[in-house]
């Protein structure tokens, strides 16, 4: 991820913003009931897109200022052609990430990869002791 989004240049789609105003997926979307108790609530999300890439990234914060909700996804394309005249971009790789800090400090991340079009995703739920990246 860091290879795609870190060499290109960012786009800042806003000032840090209230969650009321984002107007993206709720932070919580993928955020297992169980676990909303043991969050930290973030109170301002700042947002980059990637100008030529499908892929964005969005930090969340408390009210102290401290990254407390990530999320990225992108998507690799690859031209494809079905009979070898005319050509589209298709899903070569595609992976998405929701990320939130748990009060003990520790973050409870969720991946989820596709390997292509084609093929079904996979999503999995693990901990960390830091921000995914």
């Amino acid at each position: 991820m860091c290879a795609v989004l870190c060499t290109a240049s960012h786009i800042r789609t806003g000032d840090r913003r209230r969650a009321a105003d984002s107007g993206e997926q709720p932070w919580w979307g993928r955020l297992p009931v169980e676990w909303r108790d043991v969050v930290v609530v973030p109170l301002s999300f700042d947002l980059f897109r990637e100008a030529e890439l499908d892929a964005e990234r969005v930090f969340g914060y408390d009210p102290d200022g401290e990254a407390c909700y990530y999320a990225h996804r992108y998507v690799l394309r690859e031209p494809r052609s079905d009979d070898g005249e005319e050509f589209y971009a298709a899903a070569a790789y595609a992976e998405s990430v929701a990320a939130w800090r748990l009060r003990d400090q520790r973050w409870l991340i969720h991946r989820t990869v596709q390997p292509g079009q084609d093929c079904a995703g996979q999503s999995f739920y693990s901990f960390s002791e830091s921000m995914p990246r």
